[in-house]
């Protein structure tokens, strides 16, 4: 996935009880085996480009690493990851490409969704570049100098309903997160705070449902775009 997505000895204490206990399916993200997602990868571009990419998720169901049990995720273009939940939220704890032997234990818990799941619950997490890019310098992706931003996310509201391609789902909440990269603009800007911005609708026994990420350029020197991910089928 060309996004995203996704702390502490407390969640290390509570994993192993969360983990081998049935998982939480109704909750807001499920992790239990046995779900697929197939999501419609939108990108568009400052010079109104438009791709289209297929992006498929699985659920593996419960798996054990070498800090105790976790949910097992994988998509389709080979990237793992491992997935703990318990009264604190919904984390993730490794990774894992192609390119890795094993699984990449999280230095930090990485929160998908922390409790309490109301409005103006918040937390902080890693997230990098997936859209600005250098117009006249290699490689053109940001990302490689900045493989690590801060992003506070912030559960918005809870709203009733999200319509997607894939149906009508209920018990949804918006999340948003917000970030500044400072870059050089331009010789006549200078120096600027680039905004980077997501939004991520969440359905309870569904999960993720519908993103936006969105990293405007205005400047000379980068490009931007956004980003949109629409759930087309799941089961």
């Amino acid at each position: 996935m060309k996004l995203r997505h996704v702390l502490l000895p407390l969640a290390a204490a509570t994993a192993a009880t969360a983990c081998s206990a049935p998982p939480p399916e109704a909750s807001h993200f499920p992790l239990g085996g046995g779900h697929r997602w197939v999501y419609d990868q939108i990108t568009e571009r400052d010079a109104n480009l438009v791709d289209h990419e297929e992006l498929v998720l699985h659920n593996l169901g419960a798996d054990t690493l070498e800090s105790g049990p976790a949910w097992h995720r994988r998509s389709d273009s080979g990237v793992e990851y491992w997935l703990r939940a318990d009264a604190t939220g919904v984390y993730r704890v490794a990774s894992k490409s192609d390119l890795d032997e094993q699984p990449l234990p999280d230095a930090q818990p990485r929160y998908v969704l922390k409790a309490p799941y109301t409005a103006g619950t918040s937390w902080q997490s890693d997230t990098t570049t997936y859209l600005l890019r250098r117009r006249a310098e290699f490689p053109p992706e940001l990302r490689h100098s900045y493989p690590k931003i801060r992003m506070t996310y912030t559960i918005e509201a809870a709203e009733p309903e999200v319509a997607t391609r894939a149906g009508r789902f209920q018990d949804c909440l918006r999340v948003k997160g917000s970030a500044q990269l400072r870059l050089f603009a331009d010789p006549v800007l200078g120096f600027r705070d680039m905004p980077l911005t997501t939004t991520e609708w969440y359905c309870k026994g569904v999960g993720l449902v519908r993103l936006e990420r969105t990293e405007p350029a205005n400047s000379n020197f980068l490009s931007g775009g956004t980003l949109r991910l629409e759930l087309v089928s799941w089961q």
